[in-house]
């Protein structure tokens, strides 16, 4: 904005008259140096963020992309389970769905100081009452507005508070971070059940 005010005044004044000061390039390289870095401080200003609103927004990811999955497969193939190889034990889709649900609850629970809303289930596996879907994909959805609900609570002031997760005292800036990196994990299970099931998760509408 200065640099602009000041083209118009030398204008004004008279090109001929302008040329006759000697420092004139200097001042409008420096005028212009300040004009740049007066637009650089408020872009700055009007992008910064805060840690609440960064773990947020991580937060985000993977509910999206999770949620995204979930609604891809189709209802028959949420009871999948690979069978080409060694993979005894292994969780079905629908229970990789449910085990990012309870871990969301517990550490949403920790954040937030109370108890785990849920039934977490064998394996932290969740209810075994929820298997279709539609009750699968309201489970997971339901799990990330809680845990949103509990990353509010977490700002740069107390980052390093501890909160109790099964028993251990950890800092919350260590639980926010296991809560975001945790689905991602599962999500690459996902991905494999849905190849497997004959899905492209490239392609997915």
């Amino acid at each position: 904005m200065h640099f602009i005010l000041f083209f118009f005044t030398a204008t004004a004044m008279g090109v001929g008259a302008l040329a006759e000061d000697t420092n004139l390039e200097t001042h409008v390289h420096e005028l212009y140096l300040q004009d740049q870095s007066d637009r650089s401080a408020q872009t700055a200003r009007s992008t910064a963020k805060t840690a609440t609103e960064i773990f947020q927004q991580s937060v985000s990811g993977p509910e999206h992309a999770t949620l995204r999955l979930a609604e891809a497969m189709p209802e028959a193939n949420y009871s999948f389970v690979p069978t080409n190889g060694k993979f005894g034990g292994v969780r079905s889709f629908a229970q990789l769905a449910k085990h990012i649900a309870v871990d969301n609850y517990m550490m949403g629970a920790a954040l937030l100081g109370e108890g785990v809303p849920v039934e977490v289930g064998v394996h932290e596996n969740g209810p075994d009452g929820i298997n279709s879907k539609t009750q699968v994909t309201k489970f997971l959805r339901d799990s990330f507005l809680y845990l949103h609900k509990a990353v509010d609570t977490v700002d740069q002031k107390n980052l390093m508070e501890s909160v109790s997760y099964q028993g251990f005292a950890l800092p919350r800036l260590a639980v926010v971070n296991a809560a975001i990196s945790h689905p991602w994990d599962i999500y690459g299970q996902m991905i494999e059940y849905l190849r497997m099931s004959g899905i492209d998760p490239q392609h997915l509408p």
